[in-house]
């Protein structure tokens, strides 16, 4: 039995879910999420909480039991609290900017990079324009694009410079030494 899977996913209030047989729906203060599902397992809403079972031991849907509901899990917390991620962006002359719904980044090459703004996702600065908080309702989507931004200058080892994310910690190596 998936140790994940069988856990119910409590419904905050203020929160709807609509289950139909291949689509779950969640609405909430802030915002709408929908997921569709596998057919080998079975969502139902009962006493404010969403139960997921698998219909058969298969191997597929014992993989989809804990996965789905993760998802719905993700889903309900999103549209409650939503999601944030953080990234420093570090460097002489590295910084960020918001232009409506842009955001572009100087970071030590000789453009500057201009990202579009995903639907759904916001984009705050902090520190002096040295930290970029993104944040919104859907979980894969904020942590996808800020797997984008930090892929833009990737932090490297010596000095620590580009884009990490917040909680990253990075190994910094020591460097050439003048030999005697």
């Amino acid at each position: 039995m998936s140790r994940l899977g069988i856990r119910p996913v409590q419904i905050p209030q203020g929160v709807k879910v609509n289950v139909t047989p291949t689509l779950v729906a969640v609405e909430g203060p802030k915002g709408k999420l929908s997921q569709s599902y596998d057919p080998t397992v079975e969502i139902a809403v009962k006493d404010n909480a969403v139960h997921v079972t698998r219909k058969n031991d298969s191997k597929q849907a014992k993989a989809f039991h804990g996965l789905y509901r993760q998802l719905v899990n993700n889903m309900v917390l999103g549209v409650s609290e939503g999601f944030k991620r953080a990234l420093v962006i570090n460097g002489v002359g590295y910084r960020a900017e918001v232009q409506g719904k842009l955001l572009v980044m100087s970071l030590g090459y000789s453009t500057d990079f201009a990202v579009a703004i995903p639907e759904g996702l916001s984009v705050a600065l902090e520190a002096n324009n040295q930290k970029v908080v993104i944040s919104g309702t859907d979980r894969h989507l904020v942590g996808k694009f800020a797997s984008e931004v930090r892929s833009l200058r990737l932090p490297e080892p010596y000095k620590g410079k580009g884009v990490r994310y917040e909680d990253e910690k990075i190994r910094k190596k020591v460097g050439k030494t003048g030999v005697k």
